[in-house]
């Protein structure tokens, strides 16, 4: 089934795949309830016979789509798109730029959202072909807010499917071109803060106190230095200290310090080697300058792990629909983290990254996910509908082959 045809039918639906998404993109939403979007997608797939499940932890659902060859027997395939947007202006000056301050699609989940109701149509139009079942996850709560544990937790993912997948747009990768790797591909990210208590006094006697501000300072080093000492460099991971709060006037020794970051490892032992470790670290830094320190960890997302044979599965696609230049090996792991990795840990599969950069353009000088400025060259988006659907073809007829 896998033809260019595939990228020829997605690019005749590419006025309305690019008008879902601006539509998306004008109203963004944050969180786990995102009923406009999911209103605006519900609307766009009406005419399609899809079975739809919705849970009570947030607005996502899950279409499914039966093959007309399928039986109970016959393979199960999930696509993923995500819908929420973040709490930030927006400065692109796009006409279709957002309407509500504060909120911005600069992370391109407007576009996921919109390719995957291409990939939707593009396999409910040859339905009578398909010798599997799909699964269409439109999740809200990506950033940050845990959207597909509470769907898996709603049973939406019920049963489980033999494979999923999920793009991400680049807007500083290349135009089309799709990119992956097997084994962990983004990073667990997790939060800490460490208080740090001592006993407070005037500046001008800092002998009468127990100064939790030079510990403070020393903790945040050697942090630095466990790092380097305890983890293979090899394996990364990456601790940064973003937040240092304590004081209230020149004049004044304060009683605590509070420092707060993040937290990425590619791997689930360098992860919990890592929560004893800055806690230790904390503690007994803190008492070597006569002060005490607690720390606390907020759980991220896990480690994205990519399977191979599903990654091999979306080259094999991705050259199929854009040539031989249609793919990208990633050398290394990006260490942002996506929660994704909630369905990779119980279903083999994968991410890929599509490429929206300005075609012609230098796209490493465009801006980057998450910047107020970021733009798409939307006539990618159709070569993301295909992918999607692709991989879901290429797994019922050849599986992971």
């Amino acid at each position: 089934m896998l033809t260019t045809s595939l990228l020829d039918s997605a690019r005749s639906l590419a006025p309305d795949i690019v008008a879902l998404r601006r539509a998306i993109h004008a109203e963004p939403e944050l969180g786990l309830h995102c009923p406009m979007t999911m209103a605006k997608v519900r609307d766009a797939l009406a005419d399609l016979p899809l079975q739809w499940r919705e849970g009570s932890s947030t607005t996502g659902a899950v279409a499914t789509l039966t093959g007309g060859k399928a039986d109970a027997n016959s393979p199960r395939v999930l696509l993923r798109g995500d819908m929420d947007a973040l709490p930030m202006d927006e400065k692109t000056g796009l006409d279709f730029a957002s309407t509500i301050p504060g909120r911005m699609h600069a992370c391109g989940h407007d576009t996921h959202t919109a390719m995957l109701v291409g990939a939707a149509r593009l396999l409910a139009d040859i339905q009578a072909e398909l010798t599997g079942t799909v699964d269409f996850m439109f999740q809200p709560g990506e950033e940050g807010h845990h959207g597909a544990r509470f769907m898996l937790d709603d049973g939406l993912i019920d049963p489980l499917p033999d494979a999923a997948f999920a793009l991400h747009i680049m807007p500083n990768a290349a135009h089309g071109v799709l990119a992956g790797r097997a084994g962990p591909l983004m990073a667990a990210a997790d939060q800490f803060t460490i208080t740090v208590k001592g006993q407070g006094g005037h500046a001008s006697m800092p002998h009468d106190c127990a100064d939790p501000v030079p510990a403070a300072a020393a903790i945040i080093g050697a942090i630095q230095a466990m790092v380097t000492r305890r983890f293979k460099a090899t394996n990364a991971v990456v601790v940064t200290v973003t937040q240092i709060h304590a004081g209230t006037a020149h004049n004044v020794i304060p009683d605590e310090v509070t420092l707060g970051g993040t937290m990425r490892t590619l791997s689930a032992d360098h992860r919990d080697k890592l929560h004893g470790l800055i806690a230790q670290t904390a503690s007994q830094t803190a008492a070597a300058y006569g002060v005490s320190a607690t720390c606390e960890i907020e759980f991220g997302f896990p480690v994205t792990n990519c399977d191979a044979r599903a990654v091999a599965l979306g080259q094999r696609v991705a050259r199929e629909i854009g040539g031989a230049d249609g793919w990208r090996d990633l050398p290394d792991p990006i260490m942002g983290a996506e929660d994704f990795s909630y369905i990779l840990e119980k279903v083999p599969g994968a991410m890929f990254f599509l490429g929206v950069a300005p075609q012609g353009e230098d796209w490493t000088q465009c801006c980057a996910i998450h910047s107020p400025r970021m733009h798409v060259d939307e006539t990618a988006l159709p070569q993301g509908a295909a992918m999607l659907a692709g991989c879901a073809l290429e797994y019922f007829d050849n599986g992971f082959s």
